[in-house]
């Protein structure tokens, strides 16, 4: 999707792979897992950037118990998505739910989206980070995507669905 709303803007996109592999789920990657933290998750890391400007790191977090030693451990970008070699594995997505909040850099955020700094060092621009646990149609947790954008390189276009008359 963020490639192909760059592209809408007349923004080249890019992407590059940070990581694969296992890490321990963070507290809120376990509670969308529904697994301790702690436990070892499998992380895909990539940065998307907006020409040559960093703007977001997009984290798919996925359980071992289900994807270890499966197409979606190996290095590089999956084709044709993500999504689609989950369900190509029998996972069919059915729900989600998502979390936003606005909040200072952590860790080496601030480096990696090359964010501005306060004179004395601290951040000074801030990231929103979306939290988003995707569920297949049996309520199985499948994926959890942790975005963190740089705030003042986003805009949140928020749509109701169509038919959804309730808010």
């Amino acid at each position: 999707m963020f490639l192909t709303e760059a592209e809408r803007q007349g923004v080249r996109a890019g992407r590059r792979m940070l990581y694969v592999g296992p890490e321990p789920a963070s507290e809120h990657v376990a509670a969308g897992l529904r697994v301790e933290p702690g436990t070892p998750v499998l992380a895909r890391r990539k940065l998307l950037l907006a020409g040559d400007v960093p703007v977001r790191v997009a984290t798919s977090f996925l359980r071992l118990d289900l994807f270890a030693d499966t197409p979606l451990c190996e290095p590089g970008f999956l084709a044709p998505s993500l999504q689609a070699r989950i369900e190509e594995l029998g996972h069919r997505f059915g729900r989600a739910e998502e979390h936003l909040v606005a909040r200072p850099p952590r860790g080496d955020e601030a480096a990696t989206l090359e964010l501005d700094a306060h004179p004395g060092g601290e951040a000074g621009e801030w990231v929103v980070q979306i939290v988003r646990a995707a569920y297949s149609a049996d309520d199985l947790p499948i994926h959890v995507l942790e975005t963190v954008c740089a705030a003042s390189r986003h805009v949140f276009d928020i749509v109701q669905v169509s038919g959804a008359d309730e808010f």
